[in-house]
């Protein structure tokens, strides 16, 4: 009996490893699909949440099933694709004020490394340069799952999220001290390549 435990046990290791091994690899963004998301929020005055997004960028990911902490992923932003949902704002976002997007046209995630927890949760810590400064930033992730699309691919999403001081990444535009950090939430959807 123990011989046949033993046994099922190591067939069902095997086979977890073999699952596993099936998922590695490196997936572009879902750019086409539209299926991610960067969102931003602040608080405003401390009354309410001004909530955004950015309506364009891309990237990719290497995952390494086995080795998940070996994971990679970057991601670029255009960051004159702000969008809060109202006209004027874009505007001033997008100026020295803010973004200064005729001078830093661009936002980037580079990922260094990846620290995985028992729960399967993970940090990734990279370089992240905004208006020109770079700083590094840690994306607190989870996998919301992967697996075979009606179109013969395969796909894999995460969702991470972060925060920062707005002065960190030189933002002149003092909002005052309940404003002074912004959250930023990322959903994407990979498509292995």
């Amino acid at each position: 009996m123990k011989k046949l435990l033993l046994a099922s046990a190591v067939s069902v290791a095997l086979i977890g490893t073999a699952n596993a091994s099936e998922h590695s690899g490196t997936y572009a963004f879902d750019k086409e699909g539209a299926h991610q998301f960067i969102t931003f929020k602040i608080s405003h005055l401390g009354y309410s949440w001004l909530y955004g997004r950015f309506n364009d960028f891309d990237g990719q990911f290497v995952y390494d099933a086995e080795n998940p902490e070996n994971s990679t992923v970057t991601v670029t932003i255009d960051t004159a694709s702000v969008d809060s949902n109202h006209a004027e704002r874009d505007k001033h976002l997008r100026s020295e004020d803010f973004l200064y997007v005729s001078e830093f046209p661009e936002a980037t995630f580079t990922s260094k490394r990846i620290e995985v927890d028992d729960d399967g949760e993970a940090d990734i810590i990279g370089d992240f340069t905004l208006r020109g400064v770079t700083r590094e930033i840690t994306l607190e992730a989870e996998m919301l799952g992967h697996g075979e699309d009606p179109w013969g691919g395969y796909r894999m999403g995460f969702e991470a999220e972060t925060e920062f001081r707005l002065k960190d990444f030189g933002i002149p535009m003092d909002l005052g001290e309940v404003s002074e950090t912004v959250e930023i939430k990322i959903s994407i959807e990979g498509i292995r390549q």
